[in-house]
């Protein structure tokens, strides 16, 4: 399993990741909310390298041009609902993608910081053989992104699978290098943190990306 973290090498990623950080610049949701969205765009633009080409001759209005196009079909997936942001930064770019949604959200046990991770609602095309991506902001445990997972492959079995995050933990990356199939699947990080606290939030990470973008829940 390949795991690839874009802040490793400087680019805007690292601009964008400070400004996403930042407790000062959270308090203007509509950059945070852009700069997820242009987050969406970069990972689609990196992954985009990856995937196969056909090649294609295209009629110009002087003749005809060997051209390049992408041999596989897409399924942009995401989980609700902090993942709207980013699948639609991806989508931009991906603009001819086939969609799928999953609501995943955390259950607490009653006067415990443990939590079940709970599927309510699936959204999917037959994935069969395609590209499947699945956008979660904050990759944490790797619980929400496997049973995410479990819950799209009941619509088929992809290709590939990429997962796409802006902050991802070691931890979570070992889970899902266990709960997805390795030799099928990429992990995209705009960076990793490396710790996380009693409640399974990362340190240093950003907040609830859910309530930055979208405001606080009940």
């Amino acid at each position: 399993m390949e795991i690839i973290n874009l802040c490793d090498n400087h680019s805007l990623v690292s601009e964008y990741m400070m400004q996403l950080r930042d407790v000062n610049t959270q308090k203007d949701r509509m950059r945070f909310r852009h700069n997820v969205h242009r987050l969406g765009q970069i990972m689609a633009f990196e992954i985009s390298k990856m995937l196969p080409y056909r090649e294609v001759a295209t009629q110009t209005p002087l003749g005809v041009a060997s051209t390049h196009a992408i041999d596989i079909r897409i399924v942009l997936s995401t989980i609700l609902r902090a993942g709207l942001a980013l699948h639609e930064g991806m989508l931009s770019y991906f603009d001819n993608a086939e969609n799928a949604f999953v609501s995943a959200y955390r259950e607490y046990r009653e006067g415990s910081d443990d939590f079940d991770v709970k599927i309510e609602y699936l959204a999917s095309p037959d994935i069969t053989g395609k590209t499947l991506i699945i956008s979660d902001p904050m990759l944490a445990t790797g619980r929400s992104m496997e049973l995410a997972y479990q819950a799209l492959v009941s619509r088929g079995m992809p290709a590939h699978i990429h997962v796409a995050s802006i902050i991802a933990t070691d931890q979570a990356i070992d889970y899902v290098r266990h709960a997805l199939p390795a030799d099928r699947t990429t992990i995209w990080a705009c960076d990793i943190d490396h710790v996380l606290n009693a409640h399974s939030y990362i340190i240093p990470g950003l907040g609830d990306a859910g309530d930055l973008l979208y405001g606080e829940k009940l």
